[in-house]
């Protein structure tokens, strides 16, 4: 009995040194092997839905409504890297979540197969990788890094006859708000539905500034500005609602110097400056998003957390500093 109490005593304590300090048990951490397991399941899973991933980039590339996905990865990357912190505490382990994720994936390439549903093909892809990287990590990693696998929803195109039902609307609204303000500054503008007249040329807001792809390029951007920076949840909640507003404005402010080029330069030089000042709304729109945060903070109203986010990594250094204090 003496023997079996020295045995059990030895399993317990054969995780301190010799100076008798003890070593509190690690999560499992991103191993070398670990993450080649990640890496080799979710190839078998690009593999597996090879094609829908094809068609995802043939689309981005082709369709100019689409092309919002290019910036999926770049933010998806963002909102990880601003919590890097977190990386090194997550609890690693295998997970049902994963094979769980993976079959709804089926479910939804089955669907959208045999009811030509396009965007459950392509959803379906995208859930079968993640369920592959999640079958070995779990759910630890979701709850802290939730924003990331949410952006992973924007690399889905939309489909056409959704799209078209938001943004017939919004490109005449967006044509009737910016006639306006042209006139006010002094153009003679006039206006048929979505299309303007200036100097005799006429420009579809559909071909100048279409609102559908600002939209959602916008939202995406809105999306990666809230859950990048550290901000209170309802200051997120209204960046987010507001970001169909600052499409709308970011769209005006490109519309008005847009059809004044087309009345007077040459259709080439139009359209360049066209693709070139859409990229740059995205920049107005994240400097809106920077005034609406320090507007709301000028106001005196709680915008930034208490807590820095750092505070498990803190709380887990002290632990350790404890712990190796303790005998």
């Amino acid at each position: 009995m003496k023997d079996q109490d020295l045995t059990d005593n030895a399993s317990i304590h054969s995780s301190q040194p010799d100076d008798g300090k003890r070593i509190t048990a690690m999560p499992m951490m991103w191993s070398a092997g670990r993450l080649g397991a990640i890496v080799a399941l979710m190839l078998v899973g690009i593999w597996a839905t090879f094609s829908e991933w094809m068609d995802i980039w043939h689309i981005a590339l082709t369709d100019e409504e689409a092309s919002h996905i290019f910036l999926v990865p770049i933010i998806l990357v963002w909102l990880v890297s601003v919590r890097k912190d977190q990386i090194p505490l997550c609890n690693l382990r295998l997970s049902f979540l994963g094979p769980l994720l993976i079959g709804v994936g089926w479910v939804l390439l089955w669907s959208g197969f045999n009811h030509s549903f396009q965007s459950g093909r392509h959803a379906g892809a995208i859930a079968v990788v993640s369920g592959c990287f999640l079958t070995f990590t779990g759910w630890d990693v979701v709850k802290r890094f939730w924003p990331a696998f949410v952006v992973l929803a924007f690399m889905v195109p939309i489909p056409g006859q959704i799209r078209t039902q938001i943004s017939v609307p919004m490109q005449t609204y967006t044509a009737a708000i910016a006639q306006f303000f042209s006139v006010l500054i002094g153009m003679t503008v006039e206006r048929s539905g979505n299309v303007m007249s200036y100097n005799g040329i006429e420009v579809a807001v559909a071909e100048a500034c279409n609102g559908m792809r600002m939209i959602f390029a916008l939202l995406l951007v809105s999306f990666a500005f809230a859950f990048g920076t550290p901000l209170r949840t309802w200051v997120r909640i209204v960046i987010i609602l507001l970001s169909p507003v600052i499409a709308v404005i970011c769209n005006v402010i490109r519309l008005i110097p847009t059809v004044y080029v087309y009345g007077q330069y040459s259709e080439g030089v139009a359209e360049a400056f066209h693709d070139y000042s859409g990229w740059f709304m995205l920049l107005v729109a994240l400097g809106m998003m920077f005034g609406i945060v320090h507007l709301l903070n000028w106001l005196q109203l709680p915008v930034f957390p208490k807590n820095n986010g750092n505070g498990d990594l803190v709380r887990a250094k002290n632990n350790n500093k404890h712990t190796g204090e303790s005998e």
